[in-house]
């Protein structure tokens, strides 16, 4: 007995051809793309965005413009040269491809409802962006107050930012910034800048030590 094929539903699924199941990713694929779907058009309910999509889509589509505006400036064009091995070829198929698939997504975007909570979502975003300050602040410390001194207060500062607040998580962040300290430092002697506070200490061994060593 053949396999019976499902009824299609209007308005949704495209009708199956002979001898194929209906709903196959193809199918599914042409859906998504469909005018009236992007659109919000043929009398059924708008799809709702999701929490700042809209500006994801936006910022995406910006990136992707930035992007093929520099491409002139930032690859060259070779004359005598086949076209596929253009320094300028791919990138320019990528960022083409970029353009097209993020301005769809921002129609997509545009068309749907908008969803409430799209400040939570974006504030979401933007914590990772507070670490990498932490990370910035690190970095620039290094060079006044040492290798060590700089990995002690970053450690115990981001265990406090996290909310290992106590005296035993204070230790314990001490004890692991001093064994970054002395494995990176001490054990594999990367080049790292001594400190400008070092140098307050008197002329000596024990300044030499401090400043190839910590």
């Amino acid at each position: 007995m053949s396999e019976r094929i499902a009824e299609p539903v209007p308005g949704v699924d495209v009708p199956p051809r002979p001898r194929q199941p209906a709903g196959t990713r193809f199918q599914r694929v042409l859906r998504t793309i469909s005018p009236r779907i992007v659109t919000g058009g043929g009398g059924g309910a708008r799809r709702v965005a999701g929490p700042g999509e809209v500006v994801f889509a936006a910022g995406f589509f910006g990136l992707s413009l930035l992007l093929l505006l520099l491409l002139p400036f930032q690859t060259d064009w070779l004359p005598s040269t086949k076209l596929v091995v253009q320094p300028r070829f791919w990138p320019a198929v990528a960022i083409g491809a970029m353009l097209v698939f993020s301005g769809g997504h921002l129609l997509r975007a545009l068309a749907a409802h908008p969803a409430g909570g799209a400040w939570a979502e974006i504030k979401g975003w933007l914590r990772p962006l507070e670490f990498a300050l932490w990370f910035l602040a690190y970095v620039l410390l290094v060079p006044w107050s040492g290798y060590l001194l700089a990995t002690v207060a970053f450690t115990s500062s981001l265990s406090w930012r996290l909310g290992y607040r106590s005296a035993r998580w204070v230790l314990v962040a001490t004890f692991f910034a001093l064994c970054v300290v002395l494995v990176f430092r001490s054990l594999l002697g990367v080049n790292i800048p001594s400190g400008a506070l070092y140098e307050l200490l008197p002329p000596g061994g024990f300044r030499s030590f401090l400043m190839t060593r910590f």
